[in-house]
C-alpha cells in the first residue's frame, strides 16, 4: 500500500511539473497558433540562471526571479525579432524554434559544461513529511501544491478577469479583437513571454528534484508534447488533466516496466488519439 501511495504522489507532482510547460505551450498556440519548439529551451536556460544565482546568493527565491526574467526576456526577442517576421505557416515556424532550442542548448553547453546538476532545495523543504505510515519528502508535496495553484490562478485569470476575456476574443477572432480596441500585438508578446515564465519556473522548481543536463530540453519538450496532444492544443483544462495522467504513467511506468517505460506513455497517446483526434478537450 505504501508504495502505491509513494508512486501517486510522485507521479502527481511530477504531472504539476509538466503542467507547468504544458501551460505555456497551450497558451501560446492558442494566442498565436505557434508549435514553439524551443519551449524546452526555456526549461533548461532557466534552471541554469537559477543555479547559478543560487550558488552566488544562497538565495532560492532571487534565483527563481532571475531565472524568470532571463527566460522572460529571451521569449520577448524571439517573438518581437524572429516570430513576428515569418509568414503564419507552421513549417517556417517550427525550423526556427528547432533552431533557437539547438542554440540555446549549445550555449548552455558551452558555459555550464555538460555535468548535470542539481539545484539546492530551499532548507524549509530539507524534511520529509509523515501522513500516518507514509513519509515523504516535503518538496515534492510543495511541487503539488504550486501545480495546483498555478493551474486555479490561471483557470480564474482566464474566466474570471477583463485580460481573460481579451485574450479569449483573441483567440476567436483577432480581426473582431482588434476592432474592439483590443491590442493584439501586444497582448501575443505578453501571452509568449508568460509562457516562457511558466516554462523557466517549471525548470526551477524542478531543478531540485530533476537536475539540469544537456539533453534535459529535448526530454522535456517531449513529454509537454506529449501533455498537449492528450489534453487538445490550445486548452488549459485539456494541459492540467493530460499532464496528471502522463505524469502517473511515466510513474508507474518507470516503477513497473522499466524497460517499457515510453511504451506506458505513448501507447495510451495513441489510443487516445484514435478515439479524440484532437485530444480530451480539444476542439473539434
Amino acid at each position: 500500500m505504501t508504495f502505491w501511495a509513494i508512486q501517486t504522489l510522485n507521479g502527481l507532482s511530477f504531472g504539476m511539473l509538466l503542467f507547468l510547460l504544458a501551460a505555456g505551450l497551450s497558451l501560446i498556440y492558442g494566442v498565436m497558433r505557434i508549435l514553439n519548439l524551443a519551449h524546452g529551451s526555456f526549461y533548461v536556460l532557466g534552471t541554469y540562471v537559477a543555479l547559478s544565482v543560487v550558488r552566488a546568493t544562497d538565495s532560492f527565491a532571487l534565483a527563481m526571479v532571475a531565472g524568470t526574467l532571463a527566460v522572460i526576456l529571451l521569449g520577448v526577442l524571439m517573438e518581437r525579432v524572429l516570430l513576428r517576421f515569418l509568414p503564419p505557416e507552421e513549417l517556417p515556424q517550427a525550423l526556427l524554434t528547432f533552431g533557437v532550442l539547438l542554440i540555446v542548448g549549445d550555449l548552455c553547453l558551452w558555459y555550464w559544461g555538460g555535468t548535470p546538476e542539481t539545484l539546492p532545495k530551499p532548507a524549509v523543504f530539507e524534511h520529509s513529511v509523515r501522513m500516518g505510515s507514509l513519509v515523504f519528502p516535503s518538496y515534492r508535496l510543495f511541487l503539488l501544491a504550486v501545480g495546483v495553484l498555478v493551474a486555479v490562478l490561471l483557470w480564474a485569470l482566464q474566466e474570471r478577469t477583463r485580460l481573460g476575456a481579451m485574450v479569449r476574443a483573441a483567440i476567436d477572432d483577432p480581426a473582431i479583437a482588434r476592432s474592439t480596441g483590443i491590442n493584439v500585438s501586444l497582448l501575443s508578446s505578453g501571452v509568449f513571454a508568460f509562457g516562457a515564465a511558466l516554462a523557466a519556473i517549471g525548470g526551477i522548481i524542478g531543478g531540485p528534484v530533476l537536475g539540469v543536463y544537456p539533453g534535459a530540453d529535448f526530454e522535456i519538450l517531449l513529454l509537454a508534447f506529449v501533455v498537449v496532444i492528450v489534453g487538445g492544443l490550445g486548452s488549459l483544462k485539456g494541459a492540467f488533466f493530460g499532464a496528471l495522467l502522463v505524469g502517473l504513467l511515466d510513474n508507474f511506468g518507470k516503477a513497473l516496466f522499466p524497460s517499457l517505460a515510453y511504451f506506458t506513455i505513448f501507447a495510451p497517446m495513441a489510443i487516445i488519439l484514435a478515439v479524440r483526434p484532437t485530444g480530451l478537450f480539444g476542439s473539434r
